[in-house]
C-alpha cells in the first residue's frame, strides 16, 4: 500500500500540484508492481485442505486494488488446475467499506459457498463504482435480486459473521501478514518447500503451481518383472 504526500508548496499552483503529484505516481509505479515478501511467524495456515496436494491461499481486502488486479488470475488458476483457493480476510484499517463487504460475503456463503464467492468476485469487478457503506449496500441489494434472494433488514443481527472476520484477521496477524493480497502457494507431502508467496501474481503464480504439483506427485512405483516358473 503506499502513500503519498500532501503537497502545500504556496509556489505550486493548482495545475502544478497536480502535475506534481501525477509525476510522482508514475515513478512511484514499479514500486507498486512489487510486494515485500512476508515474514511467516506462524506457518499453520498455510497448508492445503485435507484431501488436496496443492491450494492457493489468498489474504486480502475487498476494498483493495491490487486485489482486485489479482482476483480473475487467482480466480483463473484455480479452475485450471483444479485446486482449492483459500480466501481469508484481512481488513485494511481505514477503508471505509470492506468489513460490511466482508460480513456481506459470509452471509451469501450460507447461501452456498459457490454464491460467496461469486459475490466476492462481482464486489472486485465493481470496485470503482462503490464509494461508501451506502453504495456497497445499493451493489448488495442488486447482487441478491438477481440471484432471486431477497436480503434480511439485518444481515449479521447477532455479529457471528463479524466474529469470523476478526478471526481471518487475528489470523492473518498471527500468520504475519502485513499487506493486502498475500497470496501463497501451498503443498502438502512436498519435496520442496511447504510453502512459497507469490508477489507477482500475473508472472510468478503458473509456475508456482506447476512446481508445487512436481514437488508433490509420488514418484512411480517400481515394478516387479514375475519369474516364470520353471519344471
Amino acid at each position: 500500500m503506499l502513500c503519498f504526500p500532501r503537497i502545500s508548496h504556496p509556489a505550486l499552483s493548482r495545475a502544478g500540484r497536480i502535475l506534481a503529484v501525477a509525476v510522482g505516481l508514475v515513478a512511484l509505479l514499479p514500486a507498486a508492481n512489487a510486494q515485500t515478501p512476508a515474514q511467516v511467524l506462524d506457518p499453520s495456515a498455510l497448508r492445503p485442505p485435507a484431501g488436496a496436494r496443492v491450494a492457493i491461499v489468498e489474504f486480502d481486502d475487498l476494498q483493495c486494488p491490487a486485489c482486485a488486479a489479482a482476483n480473475p488470475i487467482l480466480k483463473a488458476a484455480a479452475a485450471q488446475y483444479k485446486i482449492p483457493w483459500i480466501r481469508h480476510d484481512f481488513l485494511i484499517p481505514y477503508h471505509n467499506w470492506s468489513r460490511n463487504a466482508a460480513i456481506n460475503a459470509r452471509w451469501f456463503d450460507l447461501k452456498s459457498k459457490p454464491l460467496g464467492d461469486d459475490y466476492r468476485d462481482q464486489v472486485f469487478a465493481s470496485q470503482n463504482s462503490i464509494y461508501n457503506p451506502d453504495s456497497l449496500a445499493q451493489f448488495t441489494q442488486k447482487f441478491a435480486q438477481s440471484h432471486g434472494i431477497a436480503l434480511p433488514f439485518a444481515i449479521d443481527p447477532q455479529g457471528k459473521l463479524a466474529d469470523e472476520v476478526n478471526a481471518d484477521n487475528a489470523l492473518a496477524q498471527r500468520t504475519g501478514i502485513k499487506s493486502t493480497p498475500t497470496i501463497f502457494v501451498v503443498a502438502a507431502s512436498s519435496k520442496g518447500a511447504p510453502f512459497t508467496q507469490v508477489t507477482n501474481p500475473a508472472q510468478q503464480l503458473y509456475t508456482t503451481i506447476d512446481r508445487a504439483i512436481a514437488d508433490t506427485t509420488p514418484a512411480p512405483k517400481a515394478t516387479v518383472a514375475k519369474r516364470g516358473s520353471g519344471k
